[in-house]
């Protein structure tokens, strides 16, 4: 259960850990930490998708290591057996990036959800929204990697010519077709050898829900990749991969979501 609606958390709200992981675009000029200080779900607590990733690299939203993740989920005041709601205010469904991080450090995937329709939804909704402080007790929590869930580009190179993954880009099919330039400075155009693109976007709708059961099948069959081999997802800075990754998790109950954490941002460079 990858998603849960609106209506789900509102009954469970005092049940589960909420956390808010909205993250901005830097063209759009927005922050999600000072829109969370205005308005957020009650309980929620804020988690910085840039402050808890990998600080030492100039490659963004790359996964930190175990101990750093340790202490920022314990100063979340996140137990291991907590059952978690992630939901964002982004354009960009940044929610399931946190989502993959979990998973990444061996929560159980069953106890993590994303809200389907974010806090748009949740407003749209008129359900309450406070700007009230979360308390956090500290905890003691204990995080353990699954390394195969991640992929560097060196097995990204290899794979080219052993096929033994499918790469799949959540970017948007002019960037991946190499038609316009990439937002980030000092990428060049175009995309991975022998990868599908899929646009993060057209799973999405209005609303911010994800489209349904069968339209998420058909925009996988399109690609004609092989499903028969688990796909390994990528985007421009892993992002809105793992939004990929949720969608395929909705038709596949057995995939294990599998990141190019360096995605474009790394395989781009001049």
């Amino acid at each position: 259960m990858s998603l849960v609606e609106t209506s789900w958390l509102e009954e469970n709200i005092n049940k589960v850990k909420i956390i808010d992981c909205s993250w901005h675009m830097p063209q759009t000029k927005r922050n999600g930490f000072n829109e969370y200080l205005k308005e957020h779900i009650p309980n929620a607590i804020f988690f910085d998708l840039d402050k808890n990733s990998k600080l030492d690299t100039d490659l963004p939203h790359m996964l930190t290591d175990t101990k750093s993740w340790e202490e920022a989920v314990s100063n979340m005041g996140i137990e291991n057996d907590d059952e978690i709601v992630i939901y964002d205010n982004s354009d960009v469904i940044s929610s399931c990036r946190c989502w993959y991080n979990l998973i990444y450090f061996g929560h159980n995937p069953k106890k993590i959800h994303v809200l389907n329709g974010g806090l748009k939804k949740w407003k749209i909704e008129n359900r309450l929204t406070n700007d009230k402080e979360t308390y956090l007790k500290i905890s003691s929590y204990k995080a353990e990697e699954n390394k195969e869930l991640v992929k560097n580009k060196k097995e990204i190179d290899e794979n080219i010519l052993k096929k033994e993954f499918e790469v799949i880009d959540a970017r948007s099919k002019e960037r991946f077709e190499g038609k316009v330039a990439e937002p980030r400075k000092g990428l060049r155009s175009g995309s991975i050898k022998n990868s599908f693109c899929i646009p993060f976007s057209e799973l999405i709708n209005v609303d911010h829900t994800f489209i349904n059961k069968d339209e998420i099948t058909k925009k996988f069959n399109s690609t004609k990749f092989d499903m028969n081999k688990n796909p390994v997802f990528s985007c421009g800075s892993g992002v809105t991969a793992s939004v990929l990754a949720l969608a395929y998790s909705i038709i596949n109950d057995k995939y294990m979501p599998t990141i190019y954490d360096g995605s474009w941002s790394e395989y781009g460079r001049d």
